[in-house]
C-alpha cells in the first residue's frame, strides 16, 4: 500500500469518527416516562420532563416576563433518537417574541420546570391549572378531561 493511499484512508477514517462524534454531541434522546399520578410523559435524555401550557396554540408561546425565568424554553437539537410511536415530524421549532428558539412538540412550545431538579421529577402538572407534561398518547388535549391522559 503506498503512503499517499495510507494517507487519504487515514483521513478518510478520521472524518468518519468525527461526524459519528459530532452527531452523537449534538443529537438526544426524547423518552416517555410514566408516573402512576400523570401516566405517561416526554422527557429529555436526562430524564426531565417536557411540559405545555395551556394557553398556547400552535406555534404560539404564551409565556412571557416572570413566566419564562420559571418555565425555560426547551431547545432541542435538530437530530434526535425517538421512542417507537413518535415521529421526527412531531418536533419543530418556533422564534418567539422575545428572539429566543424554542421546541415544539405537534407545534405547540415545549418547558422545562425549574422546581424540577431530578429526573423523573414532575412537580410542575398542574401548576396554576395552566401547564402539564406532554403525554405523547393524548396530545394536543382535546378537551380538559384528556389533560391527563383520561377520558
Amino acid at each position: 500500500m503506498s503512503t499517499m493511499y495510507r494517507l487519504i484512508l487515514f483521513v478518510a477514517m478520521t472524518l468518519v469518527g468525527m461526524k459519528a462524534a459530532y452527531a452523537e454531541e449534538f443529537s438526544v434522546k426524547i423518552m416517555t416516562r410514566d408516573n402512576k399520578p400523570v401516566g405517561s410523559y416526554l422527557a429529555d435524555g436526562n430524564g426531565m420532563t417536557l411540559y405545555w401550557k395551556k394557553h398556547d396554540s400552535p406555534g404560539k408561546s404564551t409565556c412571557t416576563g416572570p413566566c419564562v425565568d420559571n418555565w425555560p424554553a426547551v431547545n432541542l437539537p435538530a437530530t434526535m433518537t425517538l421512542p417507537p410511536k413518535l415521529k421526527a415530524s412531531d418536533f419543530g421549532s418556533i422564534r418567539r417574541a422575545d428572539g429566543v428558539t424554542q421546541s415544539t412538540f405537534r407545534e405547540y412550545p415545549v418547558y422545562y420546570y425549574v422546581q424540577d431538579k431530578a429526573p423523573g421529577d414532575v412537580k410542575g402538572q398542574g401548576v396554576n391549572n395552566e401547564f402539564y407534561v406532554v403525554n405523547p398518547e393524548f396530545f394536543p388535549p382535546r378537551d380538559p378531561g384528556t389533560l391527563y391522559g383520561k377520558h
